[in-house]
């Protein structure tokens, strides 16, 4: 139930095994938040959420899915990553050396130290880190050796090997992916797997927008025997069918809701109290020519972390983990049509925007979006054709997974990363028997990668079908 990524990677792993697989969508196409849709002018084509698809492609079920043959293409923008600072930028490019020769002498050789060893191991690790956490990993070396400075907050681990603000401001940006303040504990790890997965495997886009992946997901389900039936909300779960397994990609509020009254008291209880993380507000922008940044690399980068040195983006972090809106908000910005020629008209471009406040926010942060943006890209505003803008209430009425616009299916602290959505050791499994969770709020967590719906249907394939 729930036509997600995450959902369709568990339909795709268990239709594989010669199951019989129906797959209920509440919306009238499938993809969850991996779509695109015209939502500025005729021609515009913008990603309603995911845009940018590092953790896709060091994905084990990624890996193996072959959805090159359902028409999936895969864009490497020239610079993964570019990070500007006043009228220069720090990038993250494929090379880790070429990256490190960008941060100074010093700074490059300990940069080129952190991440050589994970880079190098970038399939091991990443094959342990996106399974369940409280299990024996495959390659306890090499994850023994990623998690010791992965535990670290972002600011220990960039004031303890970084001396210049170059690198410090480029590893904030990657660890403000978190959602998390940076002092907080193991905000460093998105850092180090964003990294990681840059210099591994680059920062790829979807030709065509993200939608393309959900598309090629669903025919790859189809192909295998699947039935998707769309456009059928339900509103508990004893509507469903009969079945000897039941997948559900939804988080935690939305399965009492609609379970409740099947789980017990205890663990009901467990899933009432996980918490939800803070939001985003989601621009995008239909435009007359690619932004003019000041910095000429970040007119070669595919996403491109707005918000200043360290300091200024640890500021405005926290104050979001306050229930607070920052004057000079951290803004990711992604501009596919520079290397997508599909998503805009001849000469015009697209930019997908957001940035973090405070879940449930109903605040429109335009103005000091765009006022960080023209910080680094003076006459940003006059290129701009027309924009969309999308609240938390707005994202999250398009997608009911989005509580309070929280695009990670939950809080991602130290806590709920390992307990998630509770501690145990086969997190996917309820208390019901043959009730699953495979959504975002399972074990690695957000991102479009499929392993929650890939691990969720291992779980019940050991428990239920092989026997």
């Amino acid at each position: 139930m729930g036509a997600g990524p995450n959902g369709l990677a568990a339909a795709i792993t268990l239709a594989r095994k010669r199951l019989s697989v129906l797959l209920i969508e509440a919306r009238d196409t499938i993809g969850g938040s991996a779509r695109t849709e015209a939502l500025t002018l005729p021609g515009f084509l913008h990603d309603t959420c995911s845009a940018v698809h590092p953790m896709a492609a060091v994905s084990p079920f990624f890996r193996s899915a072959g959805l090159e043959a359902y028409g999936l293409e895969w864009i490497q923008p020239p610079i993964p990553l570019a990070h500007p600072l006043d009228a220069e930028a720090v990038v993250l490019e494929q090379s880790l050396d070429a990256t490190a020769e960008q941060l100074g002498r010093r700074d490059g050789a300990a940069y080129r130290r952190l991440m050589e060893p994970f880079v190098g191991q970038a399939e091991a690790i990443f094959d342990d880190i996106l399974r369940p956490f409280l299990r024996f990993p495959k390659n306890p070396v090499a994850l023994a050796r990623f998690g010791l400075p992965a535990l670290l907050s972002a600011r220990a681990l960039a004031g303890s090997r970084f001396k210049g603000e170059r690198a410090r401001a480029l590893f904030a940006g990657l660890a403000a992916h978190s959602f998390l303040p940076l002092n907080a504990t193991a905000s460093a790890s998105f850092g180090l797997v964003l990294g990681m997965a840059g210099h591994a495997v680059g920062w790829p886009i979807a030709k065509g927008g993200s939608g393309e992946i959900a598309n090629a997901l669903g025919a790859s389900f189809q192909a295998l025997g699947g039935t998707i039936q769309l456009d059928r909300p339900i509103g508990n779960i004893r509507e469903l069918p009969t079945a000897r397994a039941t997948l559900l990609d939804l988080t935690p509020r939305q399965i009492v809701r609609l379970a409740g009254d099947r789980l017990p008291g205890i663990y009901r209880g467990r899933l009432a109290r996980y918490r939800y993380g803070p939001g985003v507000f989601k621009l995008d922008y239909a435009l007359s020519e690619p932004i003019p940044w000041l910095a000429e690399s970040c007119r070669r980068a595919g996403t491109i972390h707005v918000g200043g040195f360290f300091n200024q983006i640890a500021a405005s972090e926290r104050l979001v983990s306050m229930n607070q809106h920052a004057a000079d908000p951290f803004v990711l910005v992604a501009q596919p049509s520079l290397f997508d020629d599909t998503r805009a008209p001849e000469g015009r471009h697209v930019a997908w925007v957001y940035c973090h406040v405070p879940k449930g926010s109903a605040l429109n942060m335009t103005e000091r979006v765009e006022r960080q943006i023209e910080r680094f890209a003076p006459g940003f505003r006059d290129v701009i054709l027309a924009r969309s803008v999308l609240t938390t209430k707005n994202l999250e009425d398009r997608n009911a997974n989005l509580v309070g616009g929280d695009i990670n299916g939950g809080a991602t602290d130290i806590l709920q990363l390992i307990g998630r959505p509770v501690f145990s050791l086969n997190p996917y499994r309820t208390s019901v028997p043959g009730l699953y969770i495979c959504s975002s709020s399972t074990p690695p967590g957000g991102g479009v990668h499929g392993m929650c719906g890939y691990n969720a249907a291992a779980a019940a394939w050991k428990d239920i079908f092989s026997k």
